[in-house]
């Protein structure tokens, strides 16, 4: 007897409609107040993100993405008087930049732009891992200038200007390496005394680094999922956190990924693992496109936020815990006013048996 043919998905099996309402526009009061679906089980369960202790057992491995945000929204004008706005994607050497930019008509190379009136920019040209981007060189190291005079890169769908709660809040405790646009939001629910509950009870924790890309964000414009183009996003495994891995997976422990770049960092450390490896540390850029029918290797468990319509994290997620479970979970968290998106709710899922 030959088993039934997998699944083909496209674009429409993974559109759902969200009131807007349910659209975070704020941070819950406290980082560990925010609501948790947990979802390990075949029945949705209602609880408060501070009950995640109660829920991972001694010996897990908690990884997280030490990212940090970076203040990459920049506003200024061309020679010429055009505004111009910029959004810096990756910081390079030289004091260059990739960024996106906004303008009444794109700067050719060898022009300038003028940067919060304070400093100006160089146009390069075109360059980097994706479409759309340009190379600027500044005059000085990006990472202060941007400190400086740049804005917090709040997602599309958080609509007030940037404040400087949303400069505390846009950010994990635990950040520690910038280069970020957009925060790994799973890990905001995360404080200090979370972090100290979780040690007593015997939980490991590791890290790894994703730059978190603009990209996160830009739609799936093709029915064809094969079809669909990847962003590029620069990771980091360290050899530390890949022994940690191995480690607890022969001790019986499982895999806890803090977020969907998480995930994306671990699962594509295993696509060159060696023989007899779980996975193999070491950088470099991804563009791993995970769904439906993806063959996980390294997580068990993933803590995630509430993710867009026809988003690849949707289709992520539902690679990991099964399809029909995610349409079942965001349906519960609709119908419960669960907060989706960067400042919104999360919930806490596993892998369906292989």
């Amino acid at each position: 007897m030959t088993s039934p043919a997998p699944r083909t998905f496209t674009l429409g099996d993974f559109d759902f409609h969200l009131p807007e309402e349910l659209i975070a526009q704020a941070p819950a009061t406290e980082r560990t107040a925010s609501r948790l679906l947990d979802g390990l089980g075949p029945t949705p369960t209602d609880r408060i993100f501070k009950d995640l202790p109660s829920l991972l057992r001694a010996g897990d491995l908690l990884v997280f993405n030490n990212t940090r945000v970076i203040k990459a929204r920049l506003f200024g004008a061309k020679a010429t008087g055009g505004a111009v706005e910029a959004l810096v994607e990756r910081v390079l050497p030289g004091h260059e930049v990739l960024a996106h930019l906004r303008a009444s008509k794109s700067p050719k190379p060898g022009a300038t732009v003028r940067f919060a009136d304070a400093f100006d920019a160089e146009v390069l040209g075109r360059g980097g891992p994706d479409d759309g981007l340009f190379h600027l060189r500044f005059p000085s190291d990006p990472l202060p200038l941007l400190d400086a005079h740049g804005h917090v890169p709040l997602p599309p769908y958080i609509t007030h200007e940037d404040t400087a709660e949303d400069e505390r809040r846009y950010q994990t405790v635990f950040a520690r390496k910038p280069g970020a646009v957009a925060a790994p939001t799973a890990a905001l629910h995360f404080d200090e005394a979370l972090l100290q509950a979780l040690a007593e009870r015997g939980i490991q924790r590791a890290e790894v680094t994703l730059h978190v890309g603009a990209g996160t964000f830009q739609p799936v414009r093709t029915d064809n999922l094969a079809e669909h183009k990847m962003h590029s996003e620069w990771f980091e495994v360290p050899e530390a956190t890949a022994q940690a891995i191995e480690r607890t997976r022969a001790a019986g422990g499982r895999i806890v990924s803090v977020g969907t770049t998480t995930l994306r960092a671990l699962e594509s450390a295993a696509l060159n693992a060696s023989p007899g490896h779980i996975l193999r540390a070491g950088s470099r850029d991804t563009d791993i496109f995970i769904t439906p029918g993806f063959d996980l290797k390294v997580v068990d468990v993933l803590i995630t936020n509430f993710h867009l319509p026809k988003s690849t994290l949707l289709m992520l997620v539902s690679a990991l815990a099964g399809y029909e479970h995610i349409q079942a979970l965001y349906r519960h968290a609709i119908e419960q006013r669960y907060r989706f998106f960067s400042y919104g709710d999360a919930m806490l899922i596993q892998r369906t048996a292989r």
